[in-house]
């Protein structure tokens, strides 16, 4: 549990570097994003027991992580419009969070996203902290502890949507973990393709 620890220390300080408005503007956001996940994803490498034998790259995770997305995507397009209605100020958030973009090639931040990013957000946050939790906690444990640490990691960002935003997709992608772990070559597609997707091919704004 003291690696588990440590390794959250860590990721608790890189994102909140990353995202914090008072540090967020000295660093270069896209490729220190890339270190960081990449980072932890070592981390649960050296920490983590296995959690690279589920993976199996058939049509048929591939085809489930694609849908999984897509559907996901439809969650966030009917959040964001209700979210628009309740909070007055939800526009600006979602805003400030596609402005990330602002200035940078969509053709990179697409590789960076399916490449590196977004699976290396899944080896660690489900197939290293999920997994151990589980072993803690039980499963159900494991999946709503660790959901709320991938919802609470972006707090140091001040932007309610985000961290909202973390939640509701960390809730779908642990509660896949949870029932379908020999499905995790599905979760992590789906979290790959649906960053691409949410940032570059099919926005969502308010």
């Amino acid at each position: 549990m003291g690696k588990l620890v440590f390794t959250l220390v860590v990721a608790a300080c890189l994102w909140t570097v990353m995202f914090s408005p008072w540090t967020a503007p000295y660093v270069p956001f896209w490729w220190m994003m890339t270190s960081s996940a990449l980072v932890l994803a070592a981390l649960a490498t050296i920490f983590g027991r296995d959690w690279w034998k589920p993976l199996k790259w058939t049509p048929s995770n591939v085809l489930s992580g694609i849908f999984i997305a897509v559907l996901l995507w439809g969650i966030f397009w009917v959040g964001d419009r209700v979210s628009s209605w309740l909070f007055d100020f939800a526009g600006r958030q979602v805003n400030a969070i596609y402005g990330m973009k602002a200035g940078e090639s969509p053709w990179l931040l697409t590789a960076l996203m399916l490449l590196l990013i977004g699976p290396a957000e899944e080896i660690y946050w489900r197939g290293y902290v999920q997994k151990t939790l589980s072993g803690c906690f039980g499963k159900n444990g494991g999946f709503i502890s660790a959901t709320l640490l991938y919802a609470l990691v972006h707090a140091g960002s001040c932007n309610f949507m985000l961290v909202m935003a973390a939640l509701v997709a960390g809730t779908v992608w642990g509660a896949l973990y949870r029932f379908f772990p020999e499905r995790f070559s599905a979760i992590i597609i789906s979290h790959a393709v649906w960053d691409a997707a949410v940032f570059i091919w099919f926005p969502i704004g308010s």
